[in-house]
């Protein structure tokens, strides 16, 4: 197999995809569904990979399995979310700066400000996924790869539960205005973040005997953790969460940050 070659049918059918979404947010004039893509399109990703694997083995249909199962949930999470909630302010104001101080087209700042950008940093990130099964062949799961499936599998329920308890506290109208500080979101700020972390870094784990390649491609989950910890992930949500709700200041003096923690008790005085 040409690995090269063959990632790079991948770069190019993901260059396709987006810019056909493209087309269609310039239509619609909304961009925010391209957090859904973001997890659809690893999916893709790894499922173009595995069409080019010759008699794939277990080792492959795992790294497929786990990372259709982490993109198709997440994708479909939040593609249903932008359905009920429409646009996202962030995009509308990432374009309108664009569109206001630059002066361009809609379709420019989105092309720009959106898709262009997702293009490289979604390849890097699933590279794991990518490389795994494109090298691993026929070849067996080995107690790295389990315990690295374990890890991803938690990651994936992690977020799923961290998902479904947000989405039922956004539902109850006596929510409004309040901070989530039950169930997952007791021990962690950030459960749905906490779950991409271990999802990714299971996969790297359960891809990581097919090959050196592989261990070069820590660079996506290590990329991913600095996205969500320290770039456009957490500080990016807890900035805004800080000047709409009063409490939550409060949330963050008493809630880990990031892993799961027990509560911190608040000194009174």
């Amino acid at each position: 197999m040409n690995l090269l070659g063959a990632l790079g049918l991948n770069f190019g059918l993901l260059v396709a995809i987006m810019l056909i979404l493209w087309l269609i947010s310039v239509r619609i004039r909304d961009v925010s569904f391209i957090d859904a893509f973001w997890a659809y399109g690893m999916a893709i990703m790894a499922s173009a990979s595995f069409m080019q694997t010759e008699s794939p083995g277990p080792l492959a249909y795992t790294i497929w399995a786990l990372t259709a199962l982490w993109g198709v949930r997440l994708g479909t999470h939040l593609f249903l979310r932008w359905r009920k909630e429409g646009m996202d302010p962030r995009y509308k104001k990432i374009l309108g700066q664009a569109m206001d101080r630059q002066g361009m087209s809609f379709a420019k700042a989105a092309l720009l400000r959106a898709w262009a950008l997702q293009i490289p940093l979604l390849f890097i990130v699933c590279l794991p996924a990518q490389l795994g099964i494109l090298l691993a062949g026929s070849d067996g799961l080995s107690a790295v790869s389990i315990i690295g499936a374990v890890i991803a599998l938690i990651g994936i329920g992690f977020e799923t539960i961290g998902d479904m308890q947000l989405k039922a506290f956004k539902s109850d109208p006596e929510s409004k205005g309040k901070v989530l500080d039950s169930g997952l979101w007791k021990y962690t700020r950030h459960p749905n973040y906490f779950g991409d972390f271990c999802a990714w870094w299971g996969i790297w784990l359960v891809a990581s005997p097919a090959g050196w390649p592989v261990w070069i491609a820590a660079v996506g989950p290590l990329f991913l953790s600095f996205t969500l910890m320290k770039w456009s992930g957490a500080p990016l949500l807890e900035k805004s969460l800080k000047k709409n709700r009063p409490d939550y200041a409060d949330y963050i003096e008493r809630t880990s940050g990031f892993f799961p923690m027990p509560p911190r008790k608040i000194a009174k005085g």
